[in-house]
């Protein structure tokens, strides 16, 4: 199994986090909400596979390109 990092594309608030550790989580499936200037900005799994870790927490403003999950796939 390999370690996926995923990104945030844009900085905004973690609005909703929607998979907890252990969850599966499919292909271009969500994994939390980012909020931006009043709009609702789903981050997307790259790749089919579990989720290994969350590393932000609701309502953290986080950056671009900023780790904001761990999977394996």
């Amino acid at each position: 199994m390999a370690a996926i990092n995923v990104k945030s594309e844009i900085a905004g608030n973690v609005w909703k986090i929607q998979l907890k550790p252990g969850d599966k989580v499919e292909a271009d499936g969500e994994i939390m909400i980012l909020e931006s200037m009043k709009m609702e900005i789903p981050v997307l799994s790259p790749k089919a596979g579990t989720i290994r870790e969350i590393k932000v927490s609701e309502g953290e403003a986080i950056g671009e390109g900023q780790l904001v999950a761990v999977l394996d796939a």
